[in-house]
């Protein structure tokens, strides 16, 4: 190995000699340079060397070359003479190619790292690249991106059209799965046509180009409205032309050009239509290549345009009209253009009346809630768009008030149709809320809560606060109210999952915090529902939420009484002697005589119900360790060894 490293520094004398001989590097330099790429040469030469090895030495050597090239320009400006290009001045590149090389050969797998390597390449103009590429090619034929960056090479690069076209139809033969190489095949080839027509036009033989000109909605309405102002200037010449007798060559003239022009037009429709059915054979089921393939179409001005476009999107509605993504992006299609973000839209402008159209047809093909999503989401962003910077939304301002009234429409009529989920209702609800009109909230959530959603958190959750709300007006709410509430909160807590209601048990448990019957009426229901659950450990301990909210607000002695009624039940969680043990540990620190006899009792309790818990065991051992003795650290120590069977996580 080390015969390889010095023969391959050896072979940089020459390089260094110049560059010590031109004043760019001092010895001292040159020697430390020689130490790093014997380091790094030295990496390279182990029996298995890692990527980062190949690219610590590709960085280096990268900025090595551009301080290279400062120094050279700054010896150049000193001197004042343009010196020859040397060995010196090639050498760098020429290292870092080589690394690429042996890097790419090692992991030829990493397509990063090619594309890395094509780059320096493409960057350093170097001569390697088409070998590069042809390598990259047969390493990773699969990976479109290669094609894709192969063809571009050729295409702006070499200025080889064929050559980039063959590379994209191979491609397309062995990726015919890929969306990015039809698109980018499209591409290029309306590129290559738009390139010759503007070489005719370039010498006077054509006009236009096969960009289409994109122009605001407003000028075109004006100059529709104002066409007796303008005069294009071919009737400007064929008015001179009358007068001086030469009607008939005008007209042969304008005739030729129109059949000149209509060749590159008829010729990129024909490109375009070739390939999009190619496209659509190879990909059926692609809803976003259809959709690129018309955004190309309607950038450039093709023969046909309208016939091609009226084909793209009846394919779409044929094949994609029971997805409702299709039907989202069809109504924002009518609308891309009609929105500005100064005035926004009104609910009677021609073009969101055309996209609520869409949207209605859309429903009667595809009924289903999430349809009714992407419709209102809709109408809310375009509220949101009329109504600027202000948060609040009043129904009685125009357009707004358009835009409400129907939004509420299409919740009625996704109530009717059965389509109307969870996410939506509560929007439904908070949409009145934010209105200001709480009756017809609170009415509504009444009818939902009765109903298909008896079971949702959300909207019990919704109702509660709509009821609490109502009631923050008093200063101190009546008997009647609390009872109220408390019913309401009763009703609420048994009919949804303990595993859902978190949100619910802490509402109730801070709104009665300090009534004091209720909250022991809590407490109770509390304990019977832990019960009916048979102690399942949930996402959301139950037991555990009460034993803590106690603790917090009337200290760990009653907190303990709390829990022992808890740990008296069926399986209690884990989550729940955790807690405890928490609790009888600050109760220790503050001097409590029985705090560490009743850790201790939930330690045991704990071990026996989770005996393969290592960090339950950790805890009880650390608590030996600090509050107890020797000899009961032991115990502990090898009462969990013996459980555990030599486990290796139990490690103190």
């Amino acid at each position: 190995m080390a015969d390889v490293v010095q023969y391959r520094l050896e072979r940089m004398v020459d390089e260094l000699d110049d560059l010590e001989r031109r004043g760019i590097f001092t010895r001292a330099e040159i020697a430390e340079i020689v130490k790093q790429r014997r380091k790094f040469e030295y990496r390279l030469k182990r029996p298995s060397p890692l990527k980062e090895d190949f690219i610590a030495y590709i960085d280096y050597e990268v900025k090595l070359d551009e301080l290279r090239q400062l120094r050279r320009k700054a010896v150049a400006y000193e001197s004042k003479k343009r010196k020859k290009k040397s060995v010196s001045d090639y050498a760098g590149v020429a290292r870092i190619v080589e690394i690429y090389r042996l890097a790419t050969m090692r992991y030829k797998g990493d397509i990063n790292l090619w594309f890395r390597y094509l780059e320096f390449c493409k960057q350093k103009r170097h001569g390697r690249m088409k070998k590069a590429l042809a390598q990259a090619i047969r390493f990773h034929p699969k990976v479109a991106g290669v094609w894709i960056y192969a063809a571009s090479w050729e295409f702006d690069r070499n200025l080889n059209v064929t050559a980039a076209r063959a590379l994209m139809l191979n491609g397309l033969r062995v990726c015919s799965n890929s969306e990015d190489l039809w698109v980018e095949y499209l591409r290029m080839e309306l590129t290559y046509l738009n390139k010759l027509k503007a070489r005719r036009v370039a010498l006077g033989e054509s006009k236009g180009s096969l960009v289409r000109d994109t122009k605001s909605v407003e000028d075109e309405k004006w100059k529709d409205e104002n066409k007796e102002l303008f005069m294009s200037l071919d009737e400007k010449e064929g008015n001179e032309k009358e007068e001086d007798g030469e009607e008939d060559s005008n007209v042969e003239d304008a005739e030729d050009v129109t059949e000149k022009v209509d060749v590159f037009r008829e010729k990129g429709s024909n490109v375009l239509q070739t390939i999009y059915s190619g496209a659509v054979e190879a990909l059926p089921s692609s809803f976003d290549l259809r959709k690129r393939f018309l955004e190309i179409l309607e950038a450039t001005d093709l023969a046909h345009s309208d016939e091609i476009r009226n084909t793209i999107l009846s394919d779409l509605k044929r094949d994609f009209c029971k997805e409702p993504e299709y039907w989202n992006w069809l109504a924002r299609h009518e609308m891309s253009g009609y929105i500005s973000k100064e005035t926004g839209l009104e609910f009677s402008n021609l073009q969101m009346q055309k996209a609520i159209q869409v949207f209605e047809e859309g429903l009667q093909t595809v009924t289903s809630s999430s349809m009714f999503k992407i419709y209102i989401k809709f109408l809310m962003e375009a509220i949101a768009q009329s109504n600027g910077d202000d948060d609040e939304i009043s129904p009685s301002s125009n357009p707004i008030g358009d835009y409400i009234s129907h939004i509420i429409n299409v919740y009625q009529k996704a109530d009717e149709t059965g389509c109307l989920t969870e996410e939506l209702a509560d929007e439904y609800v908070s949409l009145y809320l934010k209105l200001g009109k709480t009756h017809e909230a609170q009415k509504l959530a009444e009818k939902l809560c009765s109903g298909k959603f008896a079971g949702s958190a959300k909207l019990w959750l919704s109702r509660v606060s709509i009821e609490i709300r109502s009631l923050s007006g008093n200063s101190t709410p009546s008997k009647a109210d609390l009872q109220t509430v408390f019913e309401l909160l009763s009703n609420a807590l048994t009919k949804v999952p303990i595993s859902e209601s978190e949100s619910l048990w802490l509402m109730a448990l801070k709104f009665f915090a300090h009534q004091r019957t209720y909250l022991d009426k809590l407490v109770e229901m509390s304990i019977l529902l832990a019960t009916k659950s048979h102690g399942s450990d949930h996402v959301f301990s139950l037991s555990s939420t009460v034993v803590n909210f106690v603790l917090e607000t009337k200290g760990g002695h009653s907190a303990r009484k709390i829990y022992k009624r808890f740990l008296a039940l069926p399986g209690p969680s884990l989550v729940l002697y955790k807690d405890c043990i928490e609790i009888e540990t600050n109760l220790i620190s503050v001097g409590d005589k029985d705090g560490l006899s009743n850790a201790r009792k939930l330690y045991d309790s704990a071990v026996a119900s989770y005996s393969q818990d290592v960090e339950l065991w950790k805890n009880y051992y650390l608590l030996e360790t600090k509050m107890g003795t020797s000899e009961t650290a032991n115990g502990v120590y090898w009462r969990a060894r013996k459980t555990l069977k030599e486990s290796a996580d139990f490690i103190v």
